[in-house]
């Protein structure tokens, strides 16, 4: 059997086991380190840990070699070796109980948002769009909710926008000032978000937060993987826009539970520099409070990124869980990140922590946990211990069939398309066409009977005239109805 002890094992120091107290796992964390120093599979030991202890967890997967988590692995004398050193004699290999999540429906189930769930400050990030578009996105989001009109998709988006440029003298007064500029610019970065797959992010059915919050039957919390290979290659934007659109879901929806035995949700961060590159300072201030405020609602979060230095110190402040991998110092900011990584550790006496930074093999990391007090403890160089899931990835064979076998299979696979913004906009320009077009023959035929008997004998230029303005009135006819659908399409021509 496995000799685990009761808290989440991260590895040994020359001296003692290092782990993680479930009840200090709220106090989030950080996996800091170079490019193939080992980041990955101490965050495979860390979802695994927190997945068996009850605890589900959301894993972005950008390399795409995370999936191997779902799957036993297998104990070669390499590793039996590094797990003996440990403290770990004859490890069970197992899997962990996993969801595969992809915004594209290829490699999960599709993970869909509705454009109402995202809200309008997410949604001008994920645009990037300055102050003045945002506030009128704004507007949009609030025209849309006092008629009670749903927005779930680019397209209810693009009417809505319509209705705002060709209304915007009445809207105006009432909600502020829109300009045909603002609208045109963020038409403009719908044109490049649906360049990049973004209408593949919006619809329904939706997730919810409880799709998430999944454990299976022996009670081990669910891993989440969203595969995020493509999605951050295209869209790195949306990709973080995804992980902060949870962070809220989880902080406005989850009730506070004050200082529990462990959390019910732990959100990891990979790449987190993205979360704060070209990000509003308003913003970061908001996460940083989320951050700061999350952890009694019994969620942990951990960032995953090469440098410290990435995370901006406020927040940085609020980890209480480290592993830091080597760093190398090459260059004058490699050489500030060091420092900025060994400043951050509660110093050990008998350590160097700067230089050990700059010396650490893979598998190997400086390690500094909050002990049941919530005091960190001082630096420890660890070995990291070897997972007992499979490391790298699974074949597309295993994970059809991991996707298959889950719960959730067959929820998300059918788009839905409901009545929302686009139906009703679109129903109501073509009432209004009718109306006109049926006003304008009543018209016509109030003309005609007030007008005097025609002679039968037209002279041939009469006959002429008269089918010249017949076709003249045809083609106003069909210029209104093209004028139309060109706004209800998304055109900028104001009225």
């Amino acid at each position: 059997m496995e000799n685990l002890p009761p808290d989440l094992l991260i590895g040994a120091s020359s001296e003692r086991p290092v782990a993680i107290h479930p009840k200090m796992a709220n106090r989030h964390g950080l996996i800091a380190g170079a490019t193939g120093t080992g980041k990955t599979i101490t965050l495979q030991i860390l979802a695994q840990g927190f997945s068996d202890l009850g605890i589900p967890v959301l894993v972005p997967d950008i390399k795409g070699d995370f999936s191997g988590i779902a799957l036993a692995g297998t104990l070669s004398d390499k590793l039996a070796q590094r797990a003996a050193r440990v403290g770990l004699h004859n490890p069970t290999m197992r899997g962990a109980p996993t969801v595969f999540w992809d915004v594209f429906g290829e490699q999960g189930h599709p993970l869909r948002l509705t454009i109402a769930d995202f809200g309008p400050i997410m949604l001008a990030r994920l645009l990037n769009l300055n102050e003045t578009q945002t506030g009128v996105l704004q507007i949009l989001f609030r025209v849309a909710d006092d008629n009670g009109w749903l927005l779930l998709d680019l397209k209810d988006l693009r009417s809505m926008l319509s209705h705002l440029n060709q209304h915007r003298s009445e809207i105006g007064p009432r909600y502020g000032n829109i300009s045909p500029a603002s609208i045109g610019a963020i038409q403009r970065a719908l044109l490049n978000l649906e360049g990049q797959g973004g209408e593949r992010l919006f619809g329904e059915p939706a997730v919810t937060l409880e799709d998430f919050l999944q454990t299976d039957s022996n009670g081990r919390g669910v891993v989440n993987i969203l595969h995020a290979a493509r999605l951050y290659r295209e869209s790195p934007l949306a990709y973080s826009s995804i992980l902060l659109w949870l962070l809220s879901e989880l902080f406005e929806q989850l009730p506070e539970v004050g200082d529990a035995d462990k959390p019910r949700f732990v959100l990891f961060f990979d790449e987190a520099h993205l979360l704060f590159k070209d990000t509003p300072k308003s913003l970061v201030d908001r996460i940083e409070q989320v951050v700061r405020l999350i952890r009694s609602k019994g969620v942990g979060v951990y960032f995953i990124t090469q440098s410290p230095l990435d995370v901006p110190e406020a927040i940085l402040g609020q980890l209480g869980n480290r592993v830091q991998h080597a760093l190398r110092a090459f260059t004058p900011r490699d050489q500030k990140a060091v420092r900025s990584a060994a400043q951050t550790f509660r110093a050990n006496a008998g350590l160097d922590t700067e230089q050990v930074i700059t010396e650490l093999g893979v598998g190997e990391a400086l390690v500094s946990v909050l002990d049941e007090k919530g005091v960190p403890t001082p630096v420890e160089r660890v070995m990291i211990r070897p997972p007992v899931s499979q490391m790298g990835p699974i074949t597309e064979a295993e994970r059809k069939q991991v996707i298959g076998d889950s719960l959730l299979a067959g929820v998300f696979d059918q788009e839905l398309d409901r009545e929302s913004a686009y139906e009703i906009l679109r129903r109501q320009a073509e009432q209004a066409l009718s109306a006109s077009t049926a006003q304008t023959r009543t018209q016509e035929q109030a003309s005609r009977d007030r007008a005097p008997a025609r002679s039968r004998s037209k002279s041939g230029l009469e006959s002429m005239a008269g089918s010249l303005g017949r076709s003249a009135m045809r083609s106003l006819g069909s210029q209104l109805g093209r004028a139309i659908v060109r706004g209800l399409l998304g055109s900028l021509k104001g009225r």
